[in-house]
Protein backbone atom coordinates (compact mmCIF):
# COMPACT_ATOMS: atom_id res chain seq x y z
CA UNK A 1 0.00 0.00 0.00
CA UNK A 2 2.78 2.61 0.30
CA UNK A 3 3.70 1.92 -2.95
CA UNK A 4 0.40 3.18 -4.06
CA UNK A 5 -0.49 6.11 -1.67
CA UNK A 6 3.09 7.58 -2.56
CA UNK A 7 2.82 7.36 -5.92
CA UNK A 8 -0.67 8.74 -5.83
CA UNK A 9 1.07 11.47 -4.06
CA UNK A 10 4.34 11.83 -5.99
CA UNK A 11 2.40 11.69 -8.96
CA UNK A 12 -0.16 14.32 -8.37
CA UNK A 13 1.36 16.87 -6.67
CA UNK A 14 4.17 16.82 -9.66
CA UNK A 15 1.19 16.90 -12.67
CA UNK A 16 -0.73 20.45 -11.20
CA UNK A 17 0.34 22.51 -13.62
CA UNK A 18 2.54 20.14 -15.98
CA UNK A 19 2.44 20.44 -19.82
CA UNK A 20 0.28 17.55 -19.87
CA UNK A 21 -2.48 19.80 -17.65
CA UNK A 22 -2.28 21.96 -20.25
CA UNK A 23 -2.87 19.97 -22.81
CA UNK A 24 -5.86 18.49 -21.46
CA UNK A 25 -6.98 22.03 -20.53
CA UNK A 26 -6.21 22.77 -24.28
CA UNK A 27 -8.28 19.73 -24.85
CA UNK A 28 -11.50 20.35 -22.95
CA UNK A 29 -11.58 23.76 -24.65
CA UNK A 30 -11.66 22.58 -28.05
CA UNK A 31 -14.26 19.17 -27.57
CA UNK A 32 -16.75 19.11 -26.11
CA UNK A 33 -17.10 15.55 -25.54
CA UNK A 34 -15.23 15.53 -21.67
CA UNK A 35 -15.91 11.82 -21.11
CA UNK A 36 -14.09 11.02 -24.22
CA UNK A 37 -11.29 12.98 -23.23
CA UNK A 38 -10.96 11.53 -20.09
CA UNK A 39 -10.88 8.17 -21.39
CA UNK A 40 -8.05 9.36 -23.61
CA UNK A 41 -6.57 10.70 -21.22
CA UNK A 42 -6.78 7.09 -18.64
CA UNK A 43 -5.90 5.32 -21.05
CA UNK A 44 -2.70 6.87 -22.54
CA UNK A 45 -1.28 7.52 -18.89
CA UNK A 46 -2.32 3.60 -18.18
CA UNK A 47 -0.09 2.52 -20.80
CA UNK A 48 2.67 5.20 -20.35
CA UNK A 49 2.83 4.68 -16.82
CA UNK A 50 2.55 0.52 -17.10
CA UNK A 51 5.52 0.55 -19.19
CA UNK A 52 7.17 3.38 -16.99
CA UNK A 53 7.00 0.96 -14.16
CA UNK A 54 8.48 -2.28 -15.91
CA UNK A 55 11.19 -0.63 -16.71
CA UNK A 56 11.73 0.78 -13.25
CA UNK A 57 11.24 -2.77 -11.70
CA UNK A 58 13.25 -4.02 -14.86
CA UNK A 59 16.43 -1.78 -13.50
CA UNK A 60 16.24 -2.51 -9.91
CA UNK A 61 17.02 -6.08 -10.10
CA UNK A 62 19.89 -5.49 -11.93
CA UNK A 63 21.31 -2.95 -9.18
CA UNK A 64 22.76 -4.25 -5.87
CA UNK A 65 19.96 -2.93 -3.24
CA UNK A 66 22.89 -0.16 -1.94
CA UNK A 67 22.93 1.23 -5.40
CA UNK A 68 19.57 1.63 -6.13
CA UNK A 69 18.80 3.38 -3.05
CA UNK A 70 21.72 5.73 -4.27
CA UNK A 71 20.53 6.64 -7.89
CA UNK A 72 16.33 6.49 -7.12
CA UNK A 73 17.73 9.19 -3.89
CA UNK A 74 19.47 11.30 -5.75
CA UNK A 75 16.71 10.95 -9.20
CA UNK A 76 14.09 11.53 -6.75
CA UNK A 77 16.32 15.57 -5.64
CA UNK A 78 16.99 15.47 -9.04
CA UNK A 79 13.20 15.44 -10.37
CA UNK A 80 12.05 17.55 -7.36
CA UNK A 81 14.46 20.43 -8.60
CA UNK A 82 13.81 19.77 -12.35
CA UNK A 83 10.25 20.46 -11.04
CA UNK A 84 11.09 24.33 -10.35
CA UNK A 85 11.51 24.96 -14.28
CA UNK A 86 8.48 26.08 -15.63
CA UNK A 87 7.40 24.03 -18.62
CA UNK A 88 7.40 25.78 -22.01
CA UNK A 89 3.94 25.55 -23.67
CA UNK A 90 4.77 23.47 -26.62
CA UNK A 91 2.11 23.86 -29.65
CA UNK A 92 -0.50 21.09 -29.67
CA UNK A 93 -0.32 18.74 -33.22
CA UNK A 94 -3.39 20.07 -34.53
CA UNK A 95 -3.35 17.10 -36.97
CA UNK A 96 -4.37 14.13 -34.32
CA UNK A 97 -7.63 16.99 -33.93
CA UNK A 98 -9.16 15.73 -36.74
CA UNK A 99 -9.53 12.37 -34.71
CA UNK A 100 -11.89 13.44 -32.71
CA UNK A 101 -11.69 13.56 -29.20
CA UNK A 102 -10.96 10.37 -27.65
CA UNK A 103 -8.38 9.33 -30.37
CA UNK A 104 -6.81 13.04 -30.58
CA UNK A 105 -6.73 12.94 -26.62
CA UNK A 106 -5.27 9.37 -26.61
CA UNK A 107 -2.44 10.15 -29.10
CA UNK A 108 -1.66 13.57 -28.07
CA UNK A 109 -1.51 12.46 -24.22
CA UNK A 110 0.35 9.69 -25.04
CA UNK A 111 3.27 11.17 -26.93
CA UNK A 112 3.24 14.81 -23.94
CA UNK A 113 3.58 11.94 -21.27
CA UNK A 114 7.01 10.35 -22.96
CA UNK A 115 10.05 11.89 -21.12
CA UNK A 116 7.57 13.75 -18.36
CA UNK A 117 8.18 14.27 -14.94
CA UNK A 118 5.37 11.76 -13.73
CA UNK A 119 6.88 9.59 -16.05
CA UNK A 120 10.05 9.75 -14.88
CA UNK A 121 8.53 9.59 -11.15
CA UNK A 122 6.73 6.45 -11.90
CA UNK A 123 10.21 4.73 -13.34
CA UNK A 124 11.48 5.75 -9.80
CA UNK A 125 8.86 4.98 -7.57
CA UNK A 126 8.72 1.47 -9.34
CA UNK A 127 12.22 1.04 -9.07
CA UNK A 128 12.26 1.91 -5.19
CA UNK A 129 8.88 0.08 -4.34
CA UNK A 130 9.77 -2.92 -6.76
CA UNK A 131 5.90 -3.07 -7.06
CA UNK A 132 4.42 -2.79 -10.27
CA UNK A 133 0.50 -2.45 -10.26
CA UNK A 134 0.66 -0.91 -7.00
CA UNK A 135 3.24 2.26 -8.24
CA UNK A 136 0.67 2.21 -12.05
CA UNK A 137 -2.51 2.32 -9.75
CA UNK A 138 -1.06 5.24 -7.61
CA UNK A 139 0.64 7.28 -10.46
CA UNK A 140 -2.47 6.53 -12.83
CA UNK A 141 -4.72 7.56 -9.73
CA UNK A 142 -2.98 10.84 -9.25
CA UNK A 143 -2.30 12.11 -12.20
CA UNK A 144 -6.26 11.64 -13.17
CA UNK A 145 -7.17 13.42 -9.58
CA UNK A 146 -5.80 16.50 -10.70
CA UNK A 147 -6.03 16.13 -14.54
CA UNK A 148 -9.82 15.22 -14.27
CA UNK A 149 -11.19 18.72 -12.89
CA UNK A 150 -8.98 20.42 -15.07
CA UNK A 151 -11.12 18.90 -18.02
CA UNK A 152 -14.17 20.35 -16.37
CA UNK A 153 -13.07 23.45 -14.59
CA UNK A 154 -9.14 24.01 -15.81
CA UNK A 155 -9.68 27.45 -16.05
CA UNK A 156 -11.34 28.67 -13.01
CA UNK A 157 -8.29 26.25 -11.19
CA UNK A 158 -5.43 27.61 -12.79
CA UNK A 159 -6.01 31.56 -11.72
CA UNK A 160 -6.73 30.34 -7.85
CA UNK A 161 -3.77 28.04 -7.39
CA UNK A 162 -0.26 29.38 -8.63
CA UNK A 163 1.87 27.50 -10.41
CA UNK A 164 5.00 28.70 -8.64
CA UNK A 165 3.72 27.82 -5.31
CA UNK A 166 2.64 23.75 -6.75
CA UNK A 167 6.19 23.55 -8.00
CA UNK A 168 7.76 24.55 -5.00
CA UNK A 169 5.48 21.85 -2.99
CA UNK A 170 6.06 19.05 -5.60
CA UNK A 171 10.23 20.02 -5.42
CA UNK A 172 9.99 19.54 -1.55
CA UNK A 173 8.09 16.81 -1.50
CA UNK A 174 10.32 14.62 -3.86
CA UNK A 175 13.58 15.98 -2.03
CA UNK A 176 11.84 14.68 0.85
CA UNK A 177 11.41 11.49 -1.10
CA UNK A 178 15.37 11.37 -2.27
CA UNK A 179 16.68 12.06 1.03
CA UNK A 180 14.51 9.62 3.01
CA UNK A 181 15.10 6.93 0.44
CA UNK A 182 19.27 7.69 0.49
CA UNK A 183 18.87 7.61 4.81
CA UNK A 184 17.51 3.80 4.43
CA UNK A 185 14.04 5.54 5.49
CA UNK A 186 10.60 5.10 3.64
CA UNK A 187 7.46 7.49 3.56
CA UNK A 188 4.76 6.21 5.47
CA UNK A 189 1.03 8.20 4.47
Amino acid sequence: MEAFFSSTLAVAIAEIGDKTQLLALFLAARFAQKNAIIAGIFIATLLNHFVSALLGTWLAQFLSPDMMKWIVGISFIAVGLWLLIPDKEDETDSRWLKYGAFSATLVLFFLAEIGDKTQIATVLLAAKYQDTVGVVAGSVLGLMLVTVPVVYVGEMLMKRIPAKTIRWAACVLFCILGVLTLSGGGISL
